[in-house]
């Protein structure tokens, strides 16, 4: 038995984080309410996480008081903690010492403090996912955890691709069979390189099938797709997953410059424009800013927007250039036909998108709760590519194991609807690939 504090921001990160400490004591000081108040006016994901708790707070209310401690239905128990800065200890905090001097980080570890003075005999553990507010408990000697329930180690992705040394015999059954059986199974839709025994540049490149025990060819696309030619083995694999509709998940996770964009890009534009098997190419990406905020800006949504989804005009624009002649032409006016739709991801919120390609850039802003939200969105006939770096995280509310990228891949690793890869090599230019790797 545990008795776990919480902080504002687990909860604004997972509203369900009270169901997920077991048979413990999950306990929220009361400065935490008083924060979750303030954020559920707010329109975006933060706010709507909050209004999650406020009511997930008041059906437990039907129980008892919260200040006694209720159940929960995993079998652990909920209770509000009111501070020594509350008032005789025993109201919210508005006394005189709350308001001069002792910010909410004070305040709830003073509270967390109290507790375990309160019940020695329990480990009284503070949960945050702010690290300096979790230096400052240990400092006081107060254990102080992140909240890992969601966290996804870099280290424990898997890459998507793996490599497979073969006999002469057995590269050459592959070529005329179209098929090869494993001799361990592997995740479904797993790219492999063949490669022959002691022969250097002998190779050949292949997928798992779904049932995960053998190899099958990878569509050729070295002829490219809307202008875009592939120019290293993981591009390949990318495109084959890109085109094939049978995946109706696409993850491509890579450092800037690798490609995962303008692939995912000219496969739904092949796709969609021509090939007619999507009604249209929705782009959309999280609305956070790198570095200091410009303020409000003026103007329609689209042009507030027009900061934020300018990277994707700036790919269009560049497959538009590399076509060079008619599909360059149409592909400038793509975005006035309403065959591309740009748009930000705070608008996907209770609709259903049937028969669409959908991408998501920039997925390593969003949270897990924020990937579910979009996944759940998607209807019939549609198929969804997140492109994403952990490396690159500009949301202060997720780091690069707590991210909904990473939870994304790992959940869907084992599916055969779904398909994942990892850009290794920058194709932008040789400047940007030494400053992804130098800087």
């Amino acid at each position: 038995m545990k008795n776990y504090v919480l902080d504002t921001n687990v909860l604004l990160h997972d509203p369900n984080a009270l169901l997920n400490f077991e048979e413990n004591a999950v306990l929220i000081p009361i400065e935490v309410i008083e924060e979750i108040d303030r954020f559920k006016r707010e329109g975006s994901e933060l706010g709507q996480n909050a209004r999650t708790v406020s009511r997930q707070l008041d059906a437990l209310r039907a129980q008892g008081r919260l200040s006694q401690g209720v159940s929960l239905p995993n079998g652990g128990r909920l209770r509000i903690l009111f501070g020594p800065h509350s008032e005789n200890g025993n109201g919210p905090g508005t006394g005189a010492r709350s308001r001069n001097g002792h910010n909410v980080d004070t305040r709830i570890i003073a509270t967390a403090l109290a507790l375990r003075e309160a019940e020695p005999q329990v480990p009284a553990i503070l949960v945050t996912k702010d690290i300096n507010l979790r230096i400052r408990a240990d400092s006081l000697g107060l254990p102080a955890e992140d909240y890992e329930t969601d966290r996804v180690q870099l280290t424990d992705l898997y890459s998507g691709t793996f490599e497979c040394e073969v006999s002469v015999e057995e590269m050459n059954g592959f070529r005329e069979s179209g098929e090869m059986e494993l001799k361990r199974p592997h995740h479904p839709n797993e790219y492999c390189t063949l490669r022959v025994t002691g022969e250097g540049r002998t190779s050949a490149l292949a997928r798992v099938d779904v049932g995960g025990g053998r190899l099958i060819p990878v569509r050729d696309a070295r002829e490219g797709v809307w202008g875009i030619k592939p120019r290293n083995r993981e591009q390949h694999f990318a495109l084959d997953a890109l085109l094939n509709d049978d995946f109706r998940l696409v993850t491509l996770m890579g450092k800037a410059g690798t490609g995962k964009t303008l692939l995912a890009l000219a496969a739904g534009l092949q796709r969609t424009v021509n090939d007619r098997q999507y009604r249209r190419l929705i782009v959309a990406r999280p609305t956070v800013s790198v570095g200091r905020e410009l303020g409000f800006l003026p103007g329609t949504l689209e042009e507030k927007l027009s900061p934020w989804m300018q990277p994707i005009h700036d790919s269009i624009e560049l497959l538009g250039d590399l076509n060079m002649g008619q599909e360059g032409r149409r592909s400038a006016d793509l975005l006035r036909s309403g065959l591309i739709v740009v748009e930000a991801l705070g608008y996907i919120r209770g609709r259903s998108i049937a028969n669409q390609f959908i991408i998501i850039d920039e997925a390593q802003n969003l949270t897990p709760i924020e990937v579910k939200t979009i996944v759940t969105r998607v209807g019939q006939g549609s198929k969804v590519v997140f492109t994403g770096d952990p490396y690159q995280i500009d949301n202060p509310y997720v780091d690069s194991c707590s991210n909904g990228f990473n939870h994304l891949v790992s959940r869907f690793r084992d599916q055969p609807i779904a398909a994942h890869l990892e850009l290794r090599k920058g194709e932008r230019s040789e400047l940007a690939e030494l400053a992804a790797n130098l800087l």
